[in-house]
């Protein structure tokens, strides 16, 4: 299950932080089709949102044909994005080369930089 974390100091709407969230979950096949996702109720527990933040997210995901709400049972997935396993050789290589960062002393903000500059140098004009 995944579990959400706000940055009320990142300037993106928190509704939004849940929908990028969830997605990345998809995407790293952390959730795949027919996993629940959780409550509204949990997620104010969790995060101390407003529940209709949380709901205004899953109307969102639910929209783009990710997540279908079951009355009475929760919100499911309906499809994934994953096309690459969470235990991919790559992503070793990424957390080994994050690990290399964090010790030639590059905070979290320098290596986002670095790293979105590498991305827009390889996938210039690819669709995101």
């Amino acid at each position: 299950m995944v579990e959400y974390r706000i940055d009320r100091h990142s300037g993106v709407a928190t509704y939004v932080q849940i929908v990028q969230q969830t997605k990345q979950a998809l995407r790293l096949g952390m959730l795949e089709p027919g996993d629940k996702l959780p409550t509204a109720r949990e997620v104010v527990e969790a995060t101390a949102i407003n529940p209709n933040t949380v709901l205004k997210a899953y109307r969102e995901l639910e929209r783009e044909g990710l997540v279908e709400a079951r009355r009475g049972l929760g919100t499911f997935v309906r499809r994934g994005l994953s096309t690459t396993p969470a235990d991919s050789p790559l992503r070793t290589e990424l957390d080994d080369w994050a690990d290399r960062a964090w010790a030639a002393g590059l905070g979290r903000d320098d290596v986002a930089a670095l790293f979105t500059a590498v991305l827009d140098k390889h996938f210039q004009g690819e669709p995101s």
